[in-house]
């Protein structure tokens, strides 16, 4: 067995050892510690103490001023906030479902809900009679996820490679709806429902597509050629929901 020699290998001041087999040089062992520069170990240090800067400065919440300005990010921050900020009962009520989609949708948003401000979600209560349907629309600046609380509902959603998604759900049923993705709700029963929906946006936004189409002023000729529906069929939707043009 050959035995280790204790060498000074490339001139280090550390000990290291060399095997030899057969007289010939087979490993070197270095037993030197690495070699660390300033900037190795800057970098760990500067990402501890970022981290513990953003974190003391944080805001744990920010309750939306309501009578402050609005933009992209929401609302400014309210001054003196209480409990009550954070408390909202005004999803305990029925909707009324008196109207042409026999449908209501009650929202928790941080307009309603100033609590949610600046949280990344937010809830609504939607009430459809028999009948009742939620028509084909999305919402630009959230996903959401619906739970049945009563009744029976047909809820799909259309992907953006035009396949479609859709089943009917009972209680306690929880379906999720991509953001952005166009998506929709029916009563498919015969008795009063009852969902909440939650979104991943104090604010999700929401566009109606038969409303973008016939609940305005854009030109029944240009809604013609773009839709491939008759003009007599246009000017019969534009009616029913209040478009012109």
């Amino acid at each position: 067995m050959d035995i280790p020699s204790r060498t000074n290998c490339n001139g280090s001041k550390y000990p290291c050892f060399s095997f030899y087999i057969k007289g010939e040089l087979s490993l070197q062992h270095y037993f030197q510690p690495p070699k660390t520069s300033a900037i190795n170990m800057f970098i760990p240090i500067f990402f501890i103490l970022s981290f513990l800067f953003s974190s003391t400065n944080a805001a744990d919440f920010c309750v939306g001023d309501l009578n402050g300005p609005v933009g992209p990010a929401g609302y400014s921050c309210k001054k003196t906030v209480t409990v009550n900020d954070f408390v909202y009962s005004g999803l305990a009520a029925t909707g009324n479902t008196s109207n042409l989609i026999k449908a209501a949708v009650t929202p928790a948003f941080s307009a309603q809900f100033p609590g949610v401000n600046g949280l990344g979600i937010s809830i609504a209560r939607l009430d459809l009679s028999v009948g009742g349907v939620i028509p084909m629309h999305t919402h630009p600046g959230a996903s959401e996820v619906l739970v049945v609380i009563q009744g029976t509902i047909c809820a799909g959603f259309i992907s953006s490679a035009n396949k479609v998604y859709f089943k009917s759900l009972n209680k306690g049923d929880i379906m999720v709806f991509p953001q952005g993705l166009l998506h929709f709700q029916i009563n498919a029963g015969k008795t009063q429902s009852l969902a909440f929906v939650s979104f991943s946006s104090p604010d999700p936004g929401l566009q109606i597509l038969d409303f973008a189409l016939f609940a305005n002023d854009l030109p029944t000729d240009i809604i013609e050629e773009t839709t491939f529906l008759d003009a007599a069929q246009i000017k019969k939707l534009k009616g029913v929901l209040g478009g012109t043009g």
